[in-house]
């Protein structure tokens, strides 16, 4: 791919960022084309250095902040009609709960997922006091000369070690799982008011 087909494309994924984006977006990519170029590269092995234009294009979306993306997506670039003036206002009492029941099943989906995993790490953390209590509990059995029963206060301790450990790995495979998802539903509102925008 050239550079004019890859600026091209890339422009048209952008469509419904405002357009200042777009143009500082379209000189960083086309000076980095340039700059490849100097170093001794094709225009075609240039380009494909980059990456494919959709994932520079879900990169950009990523990086731009959601308030951006909507306020470009309202701001209308034309006077709306008399007649869209009065759905607008005779549909309120149907597209504003509507709106708000949307936004209140997002918040609620993207509170569960991190409750979940800050349960995970309570779990761990009450493990983790676990462990130690049951060490030091043991010893102090074992120094009153209940030694079996500071044995087994012991094994009790470093059991619940093991499992400490254990859930750690997934503690934090599921806290960067969160991170992942929690970025992708973010993504995917995003795309959803640049569609609309390229769809007008």
């Amino acid at each position: 791919m050239g550079k004019q087909e890859f600026l091209a494309r890339l422009e048209e994924g952008l469509s419904g960022l405002p357009q200042e984006d777009i143009a500082e977006r379209m000189g960083f990519y086309s000076e980095m084309i340039d700059d490849r170029m100097e170093d001794g590269l094709s225009e075609e092995a240039a380009v494909a250095g980059i990456g494919s234009v959709e994932e520079v294009v879900s990169q950009i979306v990523a990086e731009t902040p959601l308030p951006r993306i909507v306020r470009e997506r309202v701001r209308s670039n034309r006077r709306l009609q008399a007649w869209e003036i009065l759905l607008l206002v005779l549909g309120f009492p149907l597209w504003f709960p509507l709106l708000i029941a949307a936004f209140a099943i997002i918040l609620s989906l993207y509170i569960v997922i991190w409750a979940l995993v800050l349960s995970l790490w309570a779990v761990e953390l009450a493990l983790i006091v676990g462990a130690l209590g049951g060490l030091a509990a043991g010893v102090l059995f074992i120094f009153r000369g209940e030694g079996l029963q500071g044995l087994a206060v012991i094994g009790a301790g470093l059991a619940l070690a093991g499992l400490s450990v254990f859930l750690f790995y997934g503690c934090r495979g599921a806290g960067k799982g969160a991170l992942i998802l929690a970025k992708k539903l973010a993504l995917g509102i995003k795309s959803l008011f640049l569609k609309k925008e390229g769809a007008r």
